[in-house]
């Protein structure tokens, strides 16, 4: 009997241990179509032998429909081998082609949406007619580039995500029909598989029929990450971590905060809404946030600070190979970690700046979790 899978938000970092193919798990991974750019991180650089899935980061929504995010990266970029004849397929996709041939055993899926791209969902869930013609899109597209299924990251149903998405409040039940019609025309079609990215929080867990949907789901990925962050708020008035393991108790927020908004937690939560354990992958950040102007207290935990810090490429987010390659223990830096919850931090008092990372040691400790449960 499988129990929980874990997945991993970019490729970025290699997986320590036995590789995917003994172990008797999912290891999941996001390929963010956009690090072909400055990151220069390729499909060719992906630890294939280490996982078991490729879930490509994003398709977008156009008329209703599913649609390439970024058709250069996606089908066009040339690599070594590539043919220029009009009709021949090229980029990330051509890639992961390749690669499935190499490793047989790694599934690749779309993944629709994101943060970005999901401002379009509530009208693609709204109608019968609109479903359909979304999963009728999908089924295409998969087959088109050679897919083996499709992941849905709608966020949210009816909150909280970007400004400019349309909500509704039967979104709630509209996300569960969504999944039905995909579900039906993915099986009519072959043996596809369908898979959803959903929130850690309790509160948004609130706005979709777990109880329900995953009946018609292959795996949820549990968005179990980014429980904390440089952006203030009641949930974020000092520094905290990103994903400790469990909730610890010197945490200062109030409730549901304090013993809510950690890894277990959100695990916790989805089985007891009824959700099987062998659908759930819980999900872990290969990137560290950072927090500005850092008051010299506690080692920069639960800290007062003023917003985010510098970051890799972006204000707030370092990649692990720059945390490796000049933060852990260097360059004024101290590495801290919390027994409690499982987690460690960064801290440098003279820049003030506190970043909440993963590392090895927190790996190991959900691999241990994972394998005992």
């Amino acid at each position: 009997m499988k129990t929980f899978g874990l997945f991993f938000l970019c490729l970025a970092l290699n997986i320590t241990g036995a590789s995917a193919q003994t172990l008797d798990k999912n290891l999941i991974g996001y390929f963010m179509s956009w690090s072909v750019y400055g990151r220069d991180y390729h499909v060719t650089d992906i630890p294939a032998e280490q996982i078991t899935a490729i879930n490509y980061a994003f398709a977008n929504i156009s008329n209703g429909q599913i649609a390439l995010g970024d058709p250069y990266a996606d089908i066009d970029k040339f690599y070594e081998g590539d043919s220029w004849d009009p009709d021949s397929l090229r980029g990330n996709f051509h890639q992961l082609q390749i690669l499935k041939a190499q490793y047989p055993h790694i599934k690749t899926l779309i993944s629709v949406g994101g943060w970005t791209w999901s401002e379009k969902f509530s009208d693609v869930a709204l109608t019968p007619q609109s479903r359909t013609l979304f999963a009728s899109s999908c089924v295409d597209f998969i087959q088109e580039y050679g897919f083996d299924g499709v992941d849905i990251d709608w966020e949210y149903p009816v909150c909280c995500g970007l400004p400019n998405n349309t909500y509704r409040p039967e979104d709630k039940e509209n996300f569960t029909f969504l999944l039905t019609e995909l579900r039906t025309q993915l099986d009519s079609a072959g043996d596809y598989l369908l898979t959803i990215a959903t929130s850690a929080s309790p509160m948004l867990m609130e706005n979709i029929e777990l109880d329900l949907l995953h009946l018609y789901v292959d795996g949820i990925n549990i968005m179990s990450y980014d429980f904390h962050g440089p952006w203030g708020g009641e949930s974020d008035p000092v520094t905290n971590f990103n994903s400790s393991l469990h909730a610890p108790s010197d945490d200062p927020l109030p409730e549901p905060y304090h013993s809510q908004f950690n890894f277990s937690a959100a695990i916790e939560n989805y089985l007891a809404y009824g959700v099987p354990s062998d659908k759930l992958n819980a999900g872990l950040p290969f990137y560290g946030r950072g927090y500005a102007a850092v008051s010299n207290e506690n080692n920069g935990l639960y800290a007062s600070y003023s917003g985010a810090s510098n970051g890799s490429w972006e204000n707030g987010i370092f990649d692990y190979w720059d945390l490796q390659q000049n933060y852990i223990d260097q360059n004024g830096f101290s590495r801290y970690w919390h027994t409690e919850a499982q987690a460690p931090w960064l801290y440098n008092p003279t820049s003030q700046i506190m970043i909440s990372y993963e590392d090895g040691e927190k790996f190991e400790a959900i691999r241990r979790m994972v394998l005992l449960r």
